[in-house]
């Protein structure tokens, strides 16, 4: 039989994560640990394999759960599942800038729980016997849509060929309904991608969403007030329900 899948629990609860971990062992999947703080969590993380989280968004400590969640997607990409007992909207928003599969409130039943790992894990398979290798993406596959992913570089399509990009190069992203602008020193690609769904393809940590409609290279800020910020000499919005993220990017000395 394939081994379970295993799921690393982030609460600061202990009964609460005592009880999440036996209603989880329950419905068959496996627990590599329960932290209560983002330093463990990210240690647990690196030691483990680990297909899943679920990480209250509430934690004590240096780091709260959005941040935690950030850290950990920057090592590697997982479903992430976040637990709350708030739900206002600029939690919600917060959150959202760290692609979570799903968001429950707390108390969380059994039942709920169940749909969101279903829904968040559907893609991650554990075949009981090796499966063959993937096939190279074929050309046919690869559309104006497609990113690829190379280390630190990403490629996109750019009239009828991949040009090759520096993760680190990308100053912003800036959103216009269905299409987004990836702004680079030297040039500008358009995307056929909402923000969201781009962010989500980079898996760059370091690009952090300011609004609704741009993410800034965390990394290429120059300045920023209460309601802009300042990227390659390009003013940035900087949205209400965002600045707390935002602000978090920063160590306070």
């Amino acid at each position: 039989m394939p081994a379970p899948l295993q799921l690393l629990i982030i609460e600061d609860e202990a009964v609460l994560a005592l009880d999440l971990r036996a209603t989880l062992q329950a419905e068959g999947y496996g627990v590599v640990g329960i932290a209560a703080s983002g330093p463990r969590a990210l240690e647990l993380f690196a030691q483990h394999p680990v297909d899943g989280v679920l990480c209250d968004i509430h934690l004590q400590g240096p780091w709260d759960g959005i941040e935690t969640a950030r850290r950990l997607l920057a090592v590697r990409p997982v479903p992430l599942i976040y637990l709350t007992a708030l739900a206002d909207q600029p939690t919600l928003d917060a959150a959202l800038t760290t692609a979570p599969a799903a968001y429950l409130p707390k108390p969380v039943s059994a039942a709920s729980l169940r749909a969101a790992l279903a829904l968040a894990l559907h893609a991650i398979a554990r075949p009981a016997a090796p499966a063959p290798p993937e096939p190279a993406a074929s050309a046919d596959a690869l559309t104006r849509d497609t990113i690829l992913q190379l280390e630190g570089h990403v490629f996109i399509k750019d009239n009828n060929q991949f040009v090759r990009i520096p993760l680190a190069d990308i100053l912003l992203l800036e959103a216009d309904n269905t299409y987004t602008t990836l702004v680079t020193p030297t040039r500008k690609y358009a995307l056929r991608l909402t923000l969201g769904a781009v962010l989500e393809r980079l898996h760059f940590a370091q690009l952090v969403r300011v609004h609704r409609s741009f993410a800034v290279n965390i990394q290429r800020v120059e300045s920023f007030s209460d309601t802009e910020a300042t990227v390659a000499g390009q003013a940035v919005p900087l949205g209400r329900q965002y600045r707390e993220a935002f602000l978090k990017q920063f160590q306070f000395r």
